[in-house]
């Protein structure tokens, strides 16, 4: 997640306006105008376009009207707001505070499970098997934290690897405050763990009984191995004060432009150590920024 992310932390490009709806009066697009609660045009898409870029580095397409109606109306409804024009002259007013957490956490994205993309999990134990960490003690980030699915995956297979216990810090942050709250609990529904082995929950979870029958919560000496932190990847100091080993930064640059990625992985580059490992997502492909990152395996980068 969104680390987005985890969670997971911009000047903004000229948004384009869809070509394919109807204009109406005052600006109103046709089908997305029919049966909606508020008053939905192109140009409010193009400011929140605008303003989550420069907040949070995403860049909304075209396609995304539907979805982010349906997300910002509820912010609309929570703050009192009769409008999109009205609600965003307001969020563009205060500058900063609560309601800006709200208004990204909306428009985030935390699509996670444990254990995604297994193979980078092999790739992981066999590091930590066969490497020594730079420092005192392995020292991992991961920056999309989501709901904690990711993490815990790292933590159990550190633990695995290296036992219990192994010098082993795991830092996990995202740019959604209301994920890592979920993820600091380490509370879900034990139908949502299909990715982990009977082995692993008998020795990583235990199991609710009576009233919190079928849900599953991480034992506490796993809990202890991380720290949960909201860090937004493009903005302001990020709160590191050591290197770290091993970084996952995964399915979150997808929703960055060219420019934010190679700022983001420039940053990345500066808090890693040389030799460290760089996690990233299926569909991401830093083979312009070698000198940064080389190729080591599947979506698997070593820092240079």
């Amino acid at each position: 997640m969104l680390n987005l992310g985890r969670s997971a932390s911009f000047a903004a490009s000229p948004a384009r306006l869809e070509q394919d709806d109807e204009a109406l009066p005052g600006g109103m697009s046709g089908p997305l105008a029919q049966g909606r609660e508020f008053v939905w045009s192109n140009r409010d898409f193009a400011r929140v376009q605008a303003l989550i870029y420069k907040r949070a580095g995403i860049s909304l397409h075209d396609g995304k009207h539907a979805m982010v109606y349906s997300r910002l109306s509820r912010r609309l409804r929570e703050t009192g707001h009769e409008s999109f024009v009205s609600y965003l002259d307001w969020l563009e007013s205060i500058n900063d505070g609560p309601e800006w957490q709200e208004f990204v956490n909306a428009l985030t994205t935390n699509l996670t499970s444990f254990f995604r993309e297994q193979h980078h999990f092999d790739i992981l134990a066999q590091h930590l098997r066969s490497h020594k960490p730079g420092g005192n003690g392995w020292k991992v980030w991961c920056s999309a934290a989501s709901t904690g699915e990711e993490p815990y995956s790292i933590l159990m297979t550190a633990v695995e690897s290296l036992g219990a216990s192994a010098s082993f810090q795991l830092m996990a942050s995202d740019i959604d405050s209301r994920v890592l709250d979920t993820a600091s609990r380490g509370v879900y529904r034990a139908e949502n763990l299909k990715g982990v082995s009977t082995e692993r929950l008998h020795r990583f979870f235990l199991r609710g009984r009576s009233a919190n029958s079928g849900m599953v919560r991480v034992k506490p000496e796993l809990r202890r191995m991380v720290d949960f932190l909201n860090v937004n990847l493009i903005a302001g100091d990020w709160p590191f004060r050591e290197s770290f080993d091993i970084v996952f930064c995964r399915n979150v640059m997808i929703y960055f432009d060219a420019p934010t990625q190679r700022r983001v992985l420039e940053r990345i580059h500066q808090v890693m150590r040389p030799g460290g490992l760089l996690f990233v997502g299926h569909a991401e492909n830093f083979s312009d920024s070698r000198d940064l990152f080389a190729l080591k395996g599947k979506t698997v980068y070593e820092r240079q």
